[in-house]
């Protein structure tokens, strides 16, 4: 995906590890998950949202999510005086309420619903499935699944864990931002490799462009 300003969209692996530098321009800065960079920058452009600058924090962190409120608090304290204001795309993400009460001591929003999955398909309508047997995989973590999934919990090396992390879940919800067959033919896999069953639901961006078209 080709994004004026830039040359082309980065990497999945640059996003996993570096993130996102902000190009500069803008009044708003977003501060962001690399896991949901070509997302929203597919918004900007579709929407020409050009009062919008993002910036991207590593999508790895979220396999420690501790390190997250301090990148974010780092990442606004810099970012202080350059824009008229700051609002941070990440859900809880495992913060504990952490990053919430962060955001609050900041000054700045950030968008509702406890992480991806559920702002993805609507914060309402995710609450209302309850689905506590149910494992999610949105695009960026289907490409991903090796670097955030299999191997962190060693799978790659140890596959008899697998009925120690997932002996609970019964499905793998791969939540589509996109039509692609071949990413849904790996998102199937992925569930075959876990022993879930797998179900697709279509959820665009859900809640994200609402969120972000009233900033």
């Amino acid at each position: 995906m080709s994004v004026p300003g830039r040359a082309e969209a980065p990497s999945d692996e640059a996003l996993r590890d570096a993130g996102l530098t902000a190009e500069g321009r803008g009044r708003v800065l977003l501060i962001a998950c690399g896991a949901l960079a070509r997302e929203i920058l597919a918004l900007k452009v579709a929407n020409g949202w050009e009062h919008l600058d993002l910036q991207c924090l590593p999508a790895i962190l979220h396999n420690t999510p501790q390190r997250i409120v301090p990148a974010v608090e780092a990442t606004v304290a810099e970012a202080r005086g350059r824009y008229d204001s700051v609002f941070v795309v990440y859900g809880d993400c495992g913060t504990g309420g952490l990053l919430q009460a962060a955001c609050e001591r900041l000054g700045v929003e950030m968008v509702p619903g406890p992480h991806c999955y559920s702002f993805y398909e609507g914060n309402e309508a995710f609450a209302a499935r309850e689905e506590a047997t149910a494992f999610y995989l949105t695009d960026f973590l289907v490409r991903q699944f090796d670097a955030f999934v299999w191997k962190p919990l060693g799978l790659d090396r140890h596959p008899e864990l697998r009925d120690l992390y997932f002996g609970n879940y019964e499905t793998l919800v791969y939540q589509a931002q996109t039509d692609d067959p071949a990413l849904t033919e790996k998102a199937r896999a992925c569930a075959e490799r876990l022993g879930l069953a797998f179900e697709r639901r279509f959820t665009g961006y859900g809640d994200l462009g609402g969120v972000l078209g009233r900033l």
